[in-house]
C-alpha cells in the first residue's frame, strides 16, 4: 500500500523546500500538510547556496528571473577566502573546473609553468577575473558566458550532474521561505500555522500525529523533521544519537548582522567572502540591497560580546543600531536522519557550520534522496539504510573537506588557530594530507562517496592555503609543454576578453527587478 500522507514539522527554507519538491515530484498522489510555529523565525540572515542549487529550482520550474528579484537575490561566482594564510593575502575557490593537457590537469602544469610570483587561482581559472571585476555571469540579454551550460535543466537531479555551472546564489533566506510558502500552498501544500504542544506515538514508538495548540492533531504516515536545530522529533522524541563533531570543528557560535549598503555606487561582489579572524572568521554575502555578514567561532576562544564587537568594527563601523543575531550551532549529524517513519531534512539532520556554504546543499540531497527512497508501508528495511548511508556520508565528507581547510592554513598567530592544528583529524584525512604534500590530489585520492566536493575543489583550497608540492609531477619534464602553455595562456585571454564583455553585477541584476524596484538599494 502506498503511502499518502506527509506531515512535515517546521517551515523555513527546509520545510518550504521538502514541500515543494515532494508536491512536485509526486503531484497528488502524496498529501503534504506543512505545521509551522508563527513565532519560529529562520536562523538564515543571508543564505549562500552551491551552483547544484541550479537543479532545485529547474526541479520546480522557477525561473531566476521570476524568484531573484523577490528574495533579494545575488550571484555567487566563487568564495574568496581572505588572510586564511595570515600575510593578507587571498585565493578564490570557484565553481569551475581545472582545465586539462596532455593528460594532466592546468594545477599540474601551473606548478611547472606558472608565474611562481602569482596566486595558483589567477594561473588556473577565469573566475577569479571575474570576481574582482564584479562581472556578472549573464550578459545584459540574460545569456549566460559560457553558452554550453545555458538552458534549463529540467527535472534533473544531483546524480545528473555533469558539468560544472558556474555560479550559485545568494538570497535572503527569510524570503525564500515565504516565496516557497507562496509556491507550495498553489501546489497544494496544506500549510497550518499553530505550536506543536505534543508528539503521538503508537506502542512501537512510531509517530501517529503531532498535537498542536489551536489546530488540534495532525495526522500522518511519514512525518518530516524540519525544526532546526531543537530536532523535535528525530531526537527530543525519537531519542537518536546525535554524533558531535567538535572535536575536529571548533567553531560552535556564530553573530549576524544585516549591514544596508548602497550596491548601486558600490556595486556587488559575486562571490561569499570568508574572512579569517582571531577565533574564528567572518562570511560577507552581498544580496541585492544589503549585506548578510556574520562571525562563526569558538566559544572556547571568544565570548559572545567580544564576537559581536569584532564583527561590528570589520563589518559595521559606527551602525550600532543594526540588531545582532546570536545563533548557538549543533555542529554534527544524527547517526540515522530516517528513524521508523521520522527523515529529519535541515539542521535537525546535521550542520557542519557555513564554511562553503553547505547547509541548503543538505538540505536538497536529503529531499532528493528521499524521493528515491520514498517507501510504502511495508518501510522496507534497505531503503531505509540506503537513505542513511547516503546521507551520513555526505555530512561525514563534507567535514573532512572542512577541517582540510583548518589543517592547511598555516596561521598558528593565536591560540584558536594553534588548536585547529592539534584537533583530531578524521580518518583519512591525514593520508590525504600526506599525499598532497608530495603531488597534486586527484579523483582517486580525495573522500571516496559524493559528498558535493569534486577534485579540483580539494586541489584549490590545498594550494590556495599554500599546502603544495615542492615541485610539478616529473613526468612533465618530459612532456613538450607547448600546448598546456598555450591552454595557461588561453585562461588569461579568456578571463580578460570577459572583463572586458560582461555587464557588472549591479547592472544586470538591476534589470530583472520589478519596475517598483529599479535604482533601489
Amino acid at each position: 500500500m502506498m503511502i499518502r500522507d506527509v506531515v512535515i514539522v517546521g517551515g523555513g527554507t527546509a520545510g518550504w523546500m521538502t514541500a515543494t519538491y515532494l508536491k512536485t515530484a509526486f503531484q497528488d498522489r502524496i498529501s503534504v500538510t506543512l505545521v509551522e510555529s508563527a513565532a519560529v523565525g529562520t536562523i538564515g540572515v543571508g543564505e549562500a547556496t552551491f551552483s547544484t542549487i541550479r537543479h532545485f529550482f529547474d526541479y520546480l520550474g522557477l525561473d531566476e528571473r521570476d524568484w531573484m528579484p523577490q528574495c533579494s537575490g545575488s550571484y555567487k561566482l566563487a568564495i574568496k577566502y581572505d588572510n586564511w594564510r595570515g600575510d593578507g593575502s587571498h585565493f578564490y575557490h570557484p565553481f569551475e573546473r581545472l582545465r586539462t593537457s596532455d593528460g594532466f590537469t592546468m594545477a599540474e602544469w601551473n606548478l611547472a609553468l606558472g608565474d611562481a610570483t602569482e596566486s595558483f587561482d589567477r594561473g588556473s581559472f577565469i573566475t577569479p577575473y571575474l570576481c574582482e571585476a564584479q562581472r556578472s555571469p549573464r550578459m545584459l540579454d540574460g545569456s549566460l558566458f559560457t553558452t554550453s551550460l545555458d538552458g534549463a535543466l529540467g527535472r534533473s537531479t544531483l546524480d545528473e550532474q555533469r558539468a560544472q555551472f558556474p555560479y550559485a546564489y545568494h538570497f535572503d533566506a527569510a524570503l525564500m521561505a515565504r516565496y516557497l510558502t507562496k509556491l507550495g500552498v498553489e501546489l497544494g501544500v496544506r500549510h497550518v500555522v499553530a505550536d506543536v504542544v505534543g508528539v503521538g506515538q503508537d506502542e512501537r514508538g512510531w509517530l501517529t500525529h503531532v498535537t498542536t495548540r489551536d489546530q488540534g492533531d495532525v495526522t500522518g504516515d511519514l512525518f518530516v523533521d524540519c525544526t532546526g536545530f531543537r530536532g523535535l522529533l528525530i531526537n527530543q522524541t525519537l531519542q537518536e544519537r546525535f554524533i558531535s563533531f567538535t572535536d575536529v570543528l571548533p567553531n560552535n557560535r556564530a553573530v549576524a548582522l544585516r549591514v544596508p549598503r548602497d550596491m548601486e555606487r558600490q556595486g556587488i561582489d559575486p562571490y561569499t567572502k570568508a574572512t579569517a579572524k582571531e577565533a574564528g572568521w567572518i562570511w560577507t554575502i552581498p544580496l541585492y540591497g544589503r549585506i548578510g555578514t556574520g562571525y562563526v567561532y569558538s566559544d572556547e576562544f571568544c565570548d559572545p560580546d567580544e564576537a559581536e564587537r569584532t564583527l561590528r568594527e570589520f563589518a559595521a563601523p559606527g551602525q550600532d543600531d543594526l540588531a545582532a543575531n546570536h545563533i548557538r550551532m549543533r555542529i554534527g549529524r544524527n547517526e540515522r536522519s530516517w528513524v521508523n517513519n521520522c527523515v529529519a531534512v535541515g539542521l535537525s539532520s546535521g550542520f557542519v557550520e557555513p564554511l562553503e556554504s553547505t547547509g541548503i546543499f543538505f538540505i536538497q540531497h536529503a529531499i532528493e534522496q528521499l524521493v528515491k527512497h520514498f517507501p510504502d508501508n511495508t518501510w522496507d528495511p534497505v531503503l531505509i539504510r540506503g537513505y542513511n548511508e547516503k546521507v551520513a556520508r555526505v555530512i561525514d565528507g563534507v567535514k573532512e573537506f572542512l577541517v582540510l581547510h583548518y589543517v592547511a592554513s598555516p596561521r598558528q598567530d593565536t591560540a584558536y588557530w594553534r588548536e585547529t592544528k592539534v584537533r583530531k583529524i578524521p580518518d583519512g584525512l591525514a593520508e590525504r594530507l600526506e599525499t598532497a604534500a608530495v603531488r597534486v590530489l586527484d579523483e582517486s585520492t580525495i573522500y571516496p562517496y559524493y559528498h558535493g566536493f569534486e577534485v579540483y575543489s580539494w586541489i584549490t583550497v590545498l594550494l590556495g592555503m599554500g599546502w603544495a608540492p615542492k615541485s610539478a609531477r616529473p613526468a612533465l619534464a618530459h612532456i613538450d609543454p607547448t600546448r598546456a602553455s598555450a591552454e595557461l595562456a588561453a585562461i588569461r585571454a579568456d578571463a580578460e576578453r570577459l572583463v572586458n564583455t560582461l555587464p557588472n553585477a549591479y547592472e544586470y541584476l538591476s534589470t530583472i527587478q520589478p519596475p517598483t524596484a529599479q535604482g533601489r538599494s
